[in-house]
């Protein structure tokens, strides 16, 4: 059984309506509908990858020297848009050969969309996290609250579009004065470690170049080539100053949806906040309930991580994105809702895409 199977995206990553980088949303043919058996369930005598965290400043040290993007433009329905950089697929295939030790080929970079218990489908970026960005414009003043600590976990993070968005939003809507804002925690979670290191991370320090450069001249310079992005270990040193003076927290986890990745999580001394701070969640998830193996783990995670913050006091909601169906595989946007439901959620629908492929978004939370 190869454990492996595609979501008829041709192993395309979503690209832009204009040529570069927008959002379009691919044609799903009947013909090449996968086979339920061969994807839907962890490969058979192979252990899921235990959680862990990431230490940043050990992901800084191992990046390359030099990156390849692009720029994802997202329309929000007519009321402006939100550029966001990734890098380029291409860019990761070339560090990999480069780092090559003999062994076996990345997961991820071939033809399969999703290798069940391999590869979970982090480095493209899938629509409904282009849905979750869109629902996020909605709420995004939430970050202005001088009141509030608010703390984002994305789960199955991949190329971490919503986590981006808001990353990039706060840096007009918080204010720059460590002493008086609130921290600002974003923690990061997808099933392998190397999609966090080859495509998240390095996300995140374009997000930051790209809308700094006016303001730092060590930027200017290093982005002086089309789309690419010098890592000098002063530009490096520059991003974690940013961080720091924004009083922002960047956390990594990788590993399946289990008990032990909920403690990781509800343990990450870096996302503790002042007592004086009210500390709201938000969970995030996009393409996560494939099938009724992945559908089951990330509800048991999403509402056990709702649980742990609401026993600290906190407010907690899920924002869950996903197709209304996957052809073959079994998963649905309506059987995480019933789940959700049974669980004793309140779930409020926000949005339906009917174009193309059936998606929504959905909210959660516990009475």
């Amino acid at each position: 059984m190869s454990g492996q199977f595609s979501f008829s995206f041709s192993g395309d990553d979503i690209e832009d309506e204009q040529g570069g980088s927008t959002y379009a949303a691919p044609n799903v043919s009947a013909a090449v509908r996968p086979q339920p058996a061969a994807s839907a369930f962890p490969v058979p005598g192979k252990p899921l990858l235990a959680a862990s965290s990431h230490d940043l400043q050990h992901m800084l040290s191992r990046l390359p020297s030099k990156i390849a993007y692009s720029i994802l433009d997202i329309n929000i329905d007519g009321s402006g848009s939100i550029q966001l950089p990734r890098r380029e697929l291409w860019d990761v295939r070339v560090q990999i050969m480069a780092e090559d030790d003999g062994g076996d080929t990345e997961p991820g970079l071939g033809n399969h969309d999703v290798k069940t218990g391999v590869y979970e489908g982090g480095f493209k970026s899938w629509e409904s996290s282009v849905d979750l960005v869109k629902v996020l414009s909605l709420s995004k003043y939430f970050l202005a609250d001088m009141d509030i600590a608010p703390k984002i976990i994305e789960l199955g993070c991949g190329t971490g579009l919503p986590s981006l968005a808001l990353f990039q939003w706060s840096f007009g809507l918080r204010a720059r004065d460590k002493a008086s804002v609130p921290v600002l925690s974003l923690v990061l979670a997808d099933y392998n470690p190397t999609v966090l290191q080859l495509v998240t991370l390095p996300n995140f320090i374009l997000c930051w170049a790209l809308h700094q450069r006016a303001d730092l001249p060590i930027l200017k310079d290093a982005l002086s080539s089309e789309g690419e992005l010098d890592l000098t270990p002063e530009v490096l040193q520059a991003f974690q100053e940013f961080l720091s003076d924004r009083n922002i927290s960047l956390s990594f986890f990788s590993g399946s949806w289990s008990k032990e990745f909920v403690d990781l999580i509800g343990h990450d001394e870096t996302a503790e906040t002042e007592n004086r701070h009210r500390r709201q969640t938000v969970i995030l998830g996009a393409e996560t309930i494939y099938s009724p193996f992945a559908l089951g783990a990330f509800t048991q995670t999403v509402f056990s991580l709702i649980e742990q913050e609401r026993a600290r006091g906190d407010v907690a909601e899920a924002l869950v994105g996903a197709k209304k169906l996957y052809f073959g595989v079994g998963g649905s946007l309506d059987d995480f809702v019933t789940k959700a439901r049974e669980l004793g959620a309140n779930v409020e629908e926000l949005r339906e895409e009917t174009e193309g492929v059936r998606r929504g978004v959905v909210r959660c939370s516990l009475p």
